[in-house]
């Protein structure tokens, strides 16, 4: 995958897509996200390059509540690719 703006977009239009809203912010984050999950808000270090972002909103899907019916046949797709390639991660 690359580390373009264009992924970066894919990436958070998932989020928006599952009601989630993304911000970034200036804070102290060890692993350079907070999630709020009552409120459905990621909150990512905007002191990370386009690189860190995506890296992170990689990690970060997976463990989401993420509402794979109200994504668009684009974003299902790339879901499902971030999806295999934890699975793979995590064996």
């Amino acid at each position: 995958m690359k580390h373009t703006q264009t992924t970066l977009s894919r990436l958070e239009d998932i989020l928006g897509e599952s009601e989630y809203t993304v911000r970034y912010e200036r804070g102290t984050f060890q692993s350079g996200w907070c999630l709020l999950e009552a409120k459905k808000v990621v909150v990512l270090n905007k002191f990370l390059d386009i690189e860190g972002r995506i890296n992170t909103l990689l990690d970060l899907i997976p463990q989401l509540n993420i509402q794979y019916d109200k994504l668009t046949h684009e974003s299902q797709k790339l879901f499902e690719e971030i999806i295999k390639k934890s699975e793979i991660t995590a064996e």
